[in-house]
């Protein structure tokens, strides 16, 4: 472990810290000149310990774009030494600022995750997230020095030359998404440079993806390769939010004296039941410059029970099972992109890329899975495992899906950022085209 004291706290020493914490934070925020947290926090009273939390707003990331882009700040810019955005698809980017003791922070909880996942000072570190205004790539980054092992700064695409290097430098760790890290594993096996590279270890979140695929990702690395799970978001602070264990990759551990975590029903904000699914909700309990209350991530998992073989005494939460706003409704039938792929990656004549195409073009809206095979000596087998594939989905989701299965490298492949897995169709043109 990074910080072996901290990350065994016995449950009541960890409450006591996370209850001084938020009554900290509570107290500076109503403190703060601005307009924002003058309006978020009219209302509330005294907040002592953790039994309060439920008195305190939800915050959701529509406030982070009607604040655009300073108006959540609790420090002066003065103080704010670096910022990272979203991309901003949907709208203006989320501006999110740290002071420099955020970035400290930042760097801790990165260095606890990827000691979790198995990295120590002796490693070289390949961090291929991309660099820039994304949290993914710097953040790691950080995370690789301040663990004191080598970092390698090599930000998402050509993976030709990825490879070569990750060769020729000895890496030992890897951190990219679990699309790119396949990715990678392919053009290595193309170009030879399997045996040349002895990843023992990566992390690799910013996408969701199921346990058939980090079976496909370690069978691909091949050796004693350890995929484990990270997970974060840039409204919270970037990835070290939560990780999976190398000795138990079941649940991934919340750094909680850092963010707390709160499991509660998407529809109506209520606490759920010990084990149930539900929506969940983080509290930044150090960050400085723009803290969050009670943050509405959308993304879906429930708390595990049980303490952990590695140690580690924080709470753990499952693997996501997607997010609130990704669920797809097909013919009055709740779908979620995961479920889909949990099948799929569950067959061990696929490769480890597909697609999901939803159709639009009628009324009755259709379902499509687009896969292939594994190699090429599956390809005669291509209407066996479609109809295999389409009893599957339909006895588990309730709904039928066509399963279309092409050859080794049909599957378009994203070389850069986050891997794009579900298509509408509203034309007859392909959108894989």
């Amino acid at each position: 472990m990074y910080l072996h004291e901290l990350e065994t706290l016995d449950h009541v020493s960890l409450r006591r810290l996370q209850s001084t914490r938020l009554s900290e934070l509570v107290a500076r925020l109503k403190a703060v000149d601005s307009e924002y947290w003058a309006g978020k926090m009219s209302g509330v009273g005294e907040v002592d310990s953790l039994d309060d939390l439920g008195s305190l707003p939800f915050t959701a990331k529509q406030e982070f774009r009607d604040a655009y882009p300073y108006g959540m700040l609790t420090v002066p810019m003065s103080d704010v030494v670096r910022l990272h955005a979203s991309s901003g698809t949907s709208g203006k980017p989320t501006i999110v600022a740290y002071t420099r003791d955020d970035i400290a922070v930042f760097a801790e909880v990165n260095a606890r995750s990827l000691a979790a996942a198995g990295a120590t000072r002796d490693d070289v570190v390949h961090v291929a997230y991309g660099y820039g205004l994304f949290t993914g790539g710097l953040g790691l980054h950080y995370g690789v020095e301040e663990l004191g092992a080598t970092a390698v700064p090599a930000s998402g695409g050509n993976p030709g030359f990825q490879v070569s290097l990750m060769a020729d430098t000895g890496a030992t760790g890897l951190a990219a998404t679990p699309s790119f890290a396949l990715i990678l594993a392919e053009r290595a096996e193309e170009m030879g440079l399997k045996s040349n590279i002895r990843l023992r270890w990566g992390v690799h979140g910013a996408e969701p993806w199921s346990e058939g695929l980090r079976d496909k990702l370690e069978a691909a690395w091949e050796g004693e390769y350890d995929a484990c799970d990270i997970y974060g978001l840039s409204e919270v602070i970037g990835p070290g939010v939560a990780i999976e264990c190398r000795e138990h990759k079941s649940g991934m551990h919340v750094i909680e004296d850092h963010f707390y975590p709160e499991i509660v029903d998407p529809e109506t904000g209520e606490p759920t039941p010990d084990g149930e699914l539900g929506e969940l909700v983080i509290t930044t309990l150090t960050k400085q410059a723009q803290p969050v209350l009670r943050y509405r991530t959308r993304d879906i998992t429930r708390f595990l029970e049980g303490a952990c073989p590695c140690g580690r005494t924080s709470r753990r939460i499952e693997r996501l099972q997607g997010r609130a706003d990704d669920m797809l409704v097909i013919r009055g039938i709740n779908v979620y992109p995961r479920t889909i792929e949990t099948i799929l990656m569950a067959d061990p004549a696929l490769g480890a890329n597909y697609a999901i195409v939803v159709d639009r073009r009628s009324e009755l809206v259709e379902l499509e899975a687009r896969v292939e095979v594994m190699d090429a000596s599956f390809n005669d087998k291509a209407d066996e495992i479609a109809r295999r594939l389409q009893d599957q989905l339909m006895e588990t989701i309730r709904l039928r899906v066509s399963v279309t299965v092409g050859p080794p490298g049909s599957i378009p492949r994203s070389e850069v950022g986050k891997a794009k897995r579900v298509f509408e169709q509203t034309s007859d043109q392909d959108p894989l085209s």
